[in-house]
């Protein structure tokens, strides 16, 4: 195989190999092999242009026009002229396939269904990091840059995906690809450093072109392999140096710099805080209920019980079909006293959410769609894109009213459940148990302990209610919430989630809906601010138990409030109007909705998509800095380099003697051989065949290079000369065969001609201060002296 077309292939390798890491975003594995079989084609079009030859700008728009017929083909055949000719209407349904895969994006957390729109991302994505590779590592024979689109497309891999455990592999697969395609161009280039000795002159390109005498890899080979190990070893040790962009790749929020991994919210939790800062509220949801305890009723979307030190997310089950009757919620029995309530809810069309939000725990759903039933978290999840936007449902539920005394004699919990939701990162800073400790000391229960955590952080313990704190933060997120003692309601019942599991307490994360604004006609009005998140701990017996540690949000339920004095009264809170037996979902205007803002949903009208996931997606500034930072590194050491072979190209190209001489000399220069400009060419040919030495062929070369620059130089009418690139790449052959291993890797790494650049700088500094000297000597020349008065 020739050296292009193992460049090719060894891109497309390093591609799909860096793509690997998208594989635990998905739920599916098919959109790489489509992806896979679409780099191919691109890289087998790069191929075919390259043999024509074509120009390099022909080459790649060749790869573009295939890469974008084939994805025509493969996600907007209808729309186009005979299935593959791209039309308007066909860049109209890519918008829209983008648009429905960045909101796919923002709903499901990994790993999500395989949509239209995220299988069009993730093909597409694929595609164009794989062409920047094949024409940064082919087209234009330069392996070491197209790492940094490889790194790009790892990077936001390893955001997504939160940090797992299973990054380290593939990393690994995506440095091993990356590896082989700089051995590939080591194979291809560093093998012309030198003549191999030791028998006949192989064949070029055959099967002994690149091996010694006595069948081991020459010495030029084995410095390649030496220089990929080095860029692999370089690629580890970079991610360590470079500065710690806390809350993630693509976590949203910044931290304090403390390093290491992050504390942050997942999809249903990261737009919470645009959700409360929205400038006006509109509405999401509104429902009727015959519950007794109308403000009580929280409407719960997803609970959140992983908790890796990097993360609050969903555990990955499995779903099934929502059966007639929900099963019995686990650790509920007969002796807690339950009521059974109906609920019917109307959701506005302008509220798009794959989980739907329903009172906890739910007995029995009606709903038309695509749904399904997730049984351990007793969640309800839209399947194949369904969401509830202008979905009518109907919930039956139970409102499941323990006693304190129940509640503090509750048994452990069950072996396996109890090891699972007291589950901590080992991560977790050590004043987190500390604080629990303090805080719940002398209870006699862990329902004491609920209790004492929840007052600490709602009343006793001087915490204060902020919008504006951020939700993403670094490892010590939960200690410098403790010290700040200031943020909303993800900070605090993450917080005391995490410090109940600290305690042995069974605890999770909810999220969902507040009760909502009591409404004309006994509705309720469930607004977009109205988004929260709460804790639930495990009582057995009970089974999961909401409590409300965010001060000023939402209401603390009956059981975990303090005991009232005989005979005081408890101020309990006036309730919504009496239920109609036969409860409506169809949505009305709210009473604070203006009738010109009022739509055919009610105030949610075609607002925006919101909700607590149906927000802003992940931000990309630490994105644009981990690539901007892997860039600065890689390029700082490779721009001497880098420099010296686009200024070797420029001048061999040409054809000029005067440039292709220079380029003789530079070369001269790398190799130990310092330029003389007192000397004539002439001369200086005759110093590089001495101190070179160069010998036969290479000597020759040097001195028709040398006649053809005095003539160019001297001559009246010099005549036309050519093969004056091959003399010169013969002079620098025989230089690079009579010079040291040493001399040949400083040649190529920090070849000392660099210093033209810093001395081309210096010049143009000093033209520009002379410059700028001139035209202020001038404006001072003109400015008229002032006059002094006489006398």
């Amino acid at each position: 195989m020739s050296g292009g077309g193992r460049l090719t292939v060894c891109a497309l390798v390093a591609t799909l190999a860096a793509a690997c890491a998208l594989l635990p975003l998905v739920g599916e594995v098919g959109w790489i092999v489509q992806a896979a079989a679409l780099l191919a084609a691109v890289a087998g079009a790069g191929a075919a242009a390259r043999r024509v030859p074509a120009a390099r700008s022909l080459t790649v728009a060749a790869q573009l026009a295939v890469g974008l017929v084939l994805l025509t083909l493969l996600f907007a055949r209808e729309q186009a002229v005979a299935g593959v000719l791209p039309t308007p209407e066909v860049f109209r349904r890519f918008g829209a396939l983008l648009e429905a895969g960045v909101r796919d994006v923002g709903q499901y957390a990994p790993p999500a269904p395989a949509t239209d729109g995220i299988r069009l991302m993730l093909v597409g994505g694929v595609l164009l990091i794989g062409l920047a590779v094949d024409v940064l590592a082919v087209t234009l024979r330069s392996a070491a840059p197209a790492g940094l689109p490889l790194l790009a497309l790892y990077s936001v891999a390893a955001g997504l995906s939160g940090g797992g455990g299973a990054n380290w592999l593939w990393f690994l697969v995506a440095a091993t690809g990356y590896l082989v395609l700089l051995l590939a161009e080591g194979r291809d280039r560093l093998a012309q450093w030198g003549r191999v000795f030791g028998g006949p002159k192989p064949r070029p390109g055959g099967p002994g072109a690149f091996e010694a005498a006595d069948g081991s890899a020459p010495a030029p080979l084995r410095t390649g392999r030496r220089i990929g190990a080095l860029a692999l070893g370089i690629a580890l040790v970079v991610p360590s140096v470079l500065p710690s962009l806390d809350g993630g790749l693509l976590g949203g929020g910044t931290g304090d710099g403390a390093g290491g991994g992050t504390i942050s919210a997942v999809n249903p939790l990261v737009s919470l805080k645009d959700n409360l800062n929205q400038a006006r509220d509109r509405e999401v949801l509104r429902y009727r209920t015959n519950a007794p305890d109308g403000p009580g009723l929280y409407l719960r979307l997803v609970s959140l019980d992983q908790f890796d030190g990097t993360s609050w997310r969903t555990s990955v089950r499995g779903v099934e079909d929502i059966p007639e009757r929900l099963p019995a919620p686990v650790g509920l029995d007969g002796r807690t006293g339950v009521t059974e309530i109906r609920t019917n809810v109307s959701a506005s069309g302008s509220y798009q959410q794959k989980w739907l939000p329903m009172p906890y725990p739910a007995t029995d759903v009606e709903i038309e769609g695509r749904w399904r039933y997730e049984p351990v978290g007793r969640m309800v999840v839209g399947d194949d894109g369904q969401t509830t936007g202008g979905a009518q449902y109907s919930v039956s539920s139970l409102v499941v009213q323990p006693t304190r005394e129940q509640l503090a004699a509750a048994p452990p919990a069950p072996g396996p459940l109890l090891r699972e939701y007291t589950r901590v990162p080992q991560s977790l800073p050590r004043d987190v148990r500390t604080t629990a400790l303090e805080v719940t000391a002398g209870a006699k229960s862990d329902y004491e302990r609920a209790v004492r955590l929840q007052d600490w952080f709602a009343t006793e313990g001087g915490f204060r209610y902020d919008t504006e704190v951020s939700s993403g933060t670094g490892v010590t997120a939960i200690s410098r919430f403790l010290k700040d003692r200031k943020g909303f309601c993800v900070h605090f019942s993450f917080a005391m989630a995490a410090m109940a599991r600290t305690l042995n307490v069974p605890a999770r994360v909810a999220v969902g809906f507040m009760p909502g604004t009591p409404s004309g006609g006994g509705t309720v009005s469930v607004g977009i601010r109205d988004a929260h998140a709460w804790p639930e701990l495990y009582f057995e017996g009970v089974g999961w138990t909401r409590f409300e540690p965010t001060p000023s949000r939402g209401s603390v339920p009956e059981y975990a409030m303090p005991e009232a004095p005989a005979g005081a009264d408890p101020g309990a809170e006036e309730p919504l109007p009496s239920p109609s037996a036969a409860p409506s979902a169809a949505p009305s205007q709210r009473a604070d909705c203006a009738p010109q803002l009022a739509g055919p949903e009610g105030c949610g009208g075609s607002a925006s998509p919101a909700g607590p996931s149906a927000g802003s997606g992940p931000a990309l500034w630490p994105v644009l800095a981990a690539v901007a930072g892997g860039v600065v590194m890689v390029l700082l050491p490779l721009a001497p380099m880098l420099w010296r072979r686009r200024v070797r190209a420029r001048r061999l190209r040409g054809g000029e003697p005067t440039a292709v001489w220079a380029e003789v000399v530079d070369a001269a220069w790398d190799l130990g051989v310092p330029p003389d400009e007192s000397l004539t060419p002439r001369r200086t040919a005759a110093r590089l065949v001495r101190e070179g030495p160069l010998e036969g062929a290479a000597a020759e070369a040097a001195h028709r290079l040398a006649g053809a620059v005095e003539e160019a130089l001297y001559a009246r009418a010099p005549r036309p000369v050519e093969g004056l690139a091959r003399d010169a790449a013969a002079v620098r052959a025989g230089l690079v065969a009579a010079s040291g291993r040493g001399a040949r890797l400083r040649a190529a790494l920090a070849p000392r001609s660099a210093a033209r650049l810093v001395w081309a700088a210096s010049r143009r500094r000093s033209a520009a201060a002379a410059r700028w000297s001139a035209r202020w000597a001038a404006l001072t020349r003109r400015r008229p002296r002032p006059s002094r008065p006489r006398g």
